[in-house]
């Protein structure tokens, strides 16, 4: 089944249930999806890496606002915004997590034979390719500055 037929099917589960934040996140899914099918290329539909990368987009977007809200001492938005990001998260796969991360980008700065932190750039190109929804990309260039740092 599609994300998009998921979704469809969620959002009616959400709709018979009433539950609104859910409902808002859902929607906001839904649009986006639609929004790319109809730009160009998309008349197929979405493939599972273009659909993963609406999904990571969404997320992004959702957490920077939230930290923008906070920042600004709006918590009542910041808490929707909370809320549609846990609803998205359902829908990406397994994040994996900082040690995990750590171990393969010490891996990736073996093999590259990168030493400073100005070969930053031999090690992230292969990783972010390696690690392309399963890592957030702040994290993995944070642990590769630590590792070449030390």
């Amino acid at each position: 089944m599609s994300l998009k037929d998921t979704i469809n099917s969620d959002i009616k589960a959400a709709m018979l249930a009433k539950e609104k934040e859910k409902l808002s996140a859902l929607r906001a899914i839904k649009s986006a999806i639609l929004l790319a099918e109809t730009d160009k290329g998309g008349a197929d539909g979405l493939s599972e890496e273009k659909e993963l990368e609406l999904l990571q987009k969404l997320m992004k977007q959702r957490v920077d606002s939230s930290e923008m809200y906070k920042s600004q001492g709006r918590e009542d938005l910041a808490v929707e915004e909370d809320q549609q990001a846990e609803v998205i998260k359902a829908y990406l796969p397994e994040q994996m997590s900082e040690d995990e991360v750590r171990a393969e980008v010490v891996a990736a700065i073996q093999s590259s034979g990168a030493s400073s932190p100005a070969d930053m750039g031999k090690v992230m190109g292969p990783l972010m390719g390696k690690l392309k929804g399963k890592a957030d990309g702040k994290m993995i260039s944070r642990l590769v500055k630590e590792e070449l740092n030390k």
